[in-house]
This record gives structure tokens, sequence and C-alpha cells, in this order.
């Protein structure tokens, strides 16, 4: 075939190409969504001059790299390249990708465990998820990947990367991990395992105080919490004293149950709103009458893991003066990400909008400033001394007797101030929040 007719052949292709492109389906997420809107079509005045550089390297590439590629392939390639030099959030997912997206948004997927994004050329773990692979083998908020296995992050797009991460449940991958602070790579061995993520837990502490986790947004989260109260009302046989909300190391999810979220404990007010270029990403969240907590002290815990939709509730209550924020900033993703589904049955995954709090604050690069902030630490425990001296090693001390003893059979509430209370010697941050709650339900009836 001629040089000339080959073009030709080509700017048919693209051209066919570029027209799927224009026809796409929105659905709007803050970090992910399920719903679907309807399909639209817009004009785009196309570049032709930088067109015509794009089927010459596409000729270029077809004829003369060191082995065959597909068209396919240089396409994918050519998606992927636009969107990824555009923000760290933006994306081109694969049919497979898309599909893995969508088990990811109801709550069960494989993997380690963790959310991602890029810097630098590097994975950057945005929050590990509770009780997983990621989070068992001590993966952090901040840790930057670098190898995986033996094969170096630099140059993987966040896709590859993920897909090297994943794998058959059962089966090991090694991560060297660069880490705040430490002086050499870390080299962890996780296991894959099918992740099934509850998303609200829940305790109750002592003295009427609840505390809820949520580890990321997705569809019933919302739902999730009114039951998780409900229960926790039931426990304590009446209405709950105060609430710790807990949002550490949450990299967010749906932006519908984040809404919902902020709406259980607000009778009215706006929530969110975002504002973008298209008619579509102008939205606004109102909260409606109905406070599920009726007014009682909310602390709510965030760090450097909570990002995404978790700064919406965060931002919500706090510039509602509806909850005392602890904890450190967090991540500083004030973006919104539209899901927009293609002919080939991938997805290209755009932001579209920033997101703002009540009082017009954004969060993109900034995050949310707690009200108290509450430092890391590292608890240890000390070890004796070994000079201590007790009765039993004075010079003829009486033994040990016990007068018949009863043995007391532990009931599922002492049981469950037990594992409270052990909660609390463990996590000096939650330590700190119920503490707050308690000076703010002490200030409250006085």
């Amino acid at each position: 075939m001629k040089r000339t007719q080959v073009k030709k052949s080509l700017w048919l292709a693209i051209g066919a190409f570029l027209g799927g492109l224009l026809v796409l389906g929105t659905t709007v997420f803050a970090d992910r969504e399920a719903a679907q809107s309807a399909a639209q079509s817009q004009s785009v005045s196309l570049p032709l001059k930088q067109l015509r550089s794009f089927v010459e390297v596409f000729e270029l590439i077809k004829r003369d790299y060191v082995e065959p590629v597909t068209d396919d392939k240089i396409l994918e390639g050519a998606i992927g390249g636009m969107l990824s030099s555009l923000d760290p959030h933006s994306a081109y997912l694969t049919p497979e990708s898309f599909k893995e997206m969508e088990e990811h948004t109801t709550g069960e997927f494989g993997g380690l465990g963790m959310e991602v994004g890029m810097e630098d050329g590097f994975v950057k773990i945005i929050a590990p998820i509770d009780d997983t692979p990621a989070q068992r083998a001590g993966v952090q908020a901040g840790d930057l990947v670098i190898k995986i296995g033996d094969k170096p992050v630099k140059g993987m797009t966040l896709t590859d990367a993920v897909k090297l991460m994943r794998g058959k449940p059962g089966t090991k991958v090694k991560l060297t991990i660069v880490r705040k602070g430490e002086d050499k790579p870390i080299v962890l061995t996780l296991t894959r395992a099918v992740i099934k993520v509850k998303s609200v837990k829940q305790h109750l502490l002592p003295d009427g105080v609840g505390y809820v986790r949520i580890t990321q947004f997705q569809i019933r989260t919302g739902y999730d919490l009114q039951q998780a109260i409900a229960k926790l009302e039931e426990i304590n046989g009446g209405k709950l004293k105060g609430l710790v909300l807990d949002l550490r190391n949450n990299p967010g999810g749906v932006l519908q149950a984040a809404v919902k979220v902020s709406d259980a404990f607000l009778n009215k007010g706006l929530i969110v709103y975002t504002k973008g270029r298209i008619k579509k990403s102008q939205m606004r969240f109102e909260a409606q009458e109905g406070d599920i907590l009726d007014g009682s002290p909310i602390v709510v815990l965030i760090n450097e893991g909570s990002a995404s939709a978790s700064e919406i509730v965060s931002g919500a209550l706090q510039d509602q003066h509806r909850a005392l924020i602890a904890g450190r900033k967090s991540f500083g993703k004030g973006s919104v990400q539209t899901l927009m589904p293609l002919n080939n049955g991938g997805a290209i995954k755009l932001t579209t909008a920033r997101y703002f709090t009540p009082s017009g604050r954004s969060i993109q690069n900034e995050g949310i400033t707690p009200d108290v902030k509450i430092e890391r630490v590292k608890l240890e425990k000390v070890k004796s001394s070994g000079l201590d001296v007790k009765e039993k090693d004075l010079t003829g001390h009486l033994s040990h007797i016990d007068d018949k003893p009863v043995k007391k059979k532990q009931t599922e509430q002492q049981k469950a101030d037990a594992k409270a209370q052990e909660m609390l010697k463990k996590d000096y941050e939650l330590h700190e929040a119920y503490n707050l709650v308690k000076g703010m339900i002490f200030v409250q009836h006085r």
C-alpha cells in the first residue's frame, strides 16, 4: 500500500475513533460512583495540525517500531497519555479495570486493600483499608511504592502498577516502599486476598459515648451509619451522649454517601457544592431536617489519609459548627471525577469539577485543618528495670491462699466494656477524641 493510501486509511480510522470518543455517558464520582446517567454528544473543534502529527507518529510506530504493535495498544496508550497529562485522578480504564472499579464501589474486590495514586512517577499510598493485607502488613498513608516484586515502578502507569499488585487470592507480592522519616527502603511481603470492605463499624465507649468508624464511602454507607447508631443506642439503653466519628485513613468514595452521612447529623444548611465548566458539574447539596443524635456532641477524627468524601463530611460538619474536628490535616483532594463509559467497554475517569465546603473553602491541595491537633505518637511498653521489690520478694512472706474463689462468668456487656477500654488504651488518638467528647458533654449539660 502506498504511503498516501496508508495516511488516508489512518485518517479514516482516527476520525471514527475521535467520533466514538465524543459520544459518552457521565457518572459523577467523589472518587468513585456507581450510578450512570444518559449518554450525550458534544461538538468539539478538532486541532487538525496536531492530529496530523498524531497520524504521522501512529504511522511511524506501525512501520518502524522494533516489534509489531496492534492498533488497539497504540490508541489505548494515546488515550491514557492524554488523561495522565491532566492531573493525578484523570485516567483511562480498560474494560477489565472498569469492571474492577464497579466491584470496588459495591464493597468487594480482589487485591491488597489500599487506595493509591501517583506521585513523581511512584505509587503513593493514600490510605490502607481496615482489616486488609495492606493494613496488617503495616502499610501507612504517605508511603511511596518504588518496586513491585523485582520491577521498578518508575515509568509504569497507575493501571499497570495496580495490575501487578492484584492477583489470585493467597499469592504473595513483595513491595519496596520509601517512608518519610526512614533512612532505608522498607520491604514488605503481602498476601493477596479477596477484599470485603465493611464500610461502617461501631463500638460503645464508656459513659454512653458512641464510636463509629467509616473505612470508605460506599453506596450503602449512609444507611449503614443509621443502623450502627441505632445498634449503639440499643446497647446503651437510650440516646448516645456523644459520638466519635472516625474517618482516619478513609480514602473517600461515593459523593452521595458523603452527603448522606453529613445530612444524618444536620437539621439544615448547605453540605457541599461543586463548580466546573459544564452544567452538570454545578451541584448543591442541602441538609434535610432531622439530626440522628439530637444535637449530642460529635468529634470527627481525621489524618493525612482522610481524603475526598471524608473531607466533604469533615468540612460540612466543621463549617456548620456541628462537630469538632480533631487529628491532623487531611489529604487535600477537592476534585470531582466523572466516569464516562466508552464504546469498547472501558471508560475514562475525568476531573470535571472542584467541590467546596459550605463556607466556600476549596480543599484542593490544602485539606481540612483540624480544630484540635493530635500529633502522631508511638506508644511503647516500658520494660521493667528488674529492681522492683514486691511482697513476694520479702523474706518470710505469707503464701497466697484463695478462700474458695467464685468464678464469675463475664457478661456480653462486660466483654464489650473490656473491648472498649482496650481500644482506648491502644489508640492514643481515639483516647484523646473520647476525652474531647466527654468535655463537650460536660459543657453542654452545665
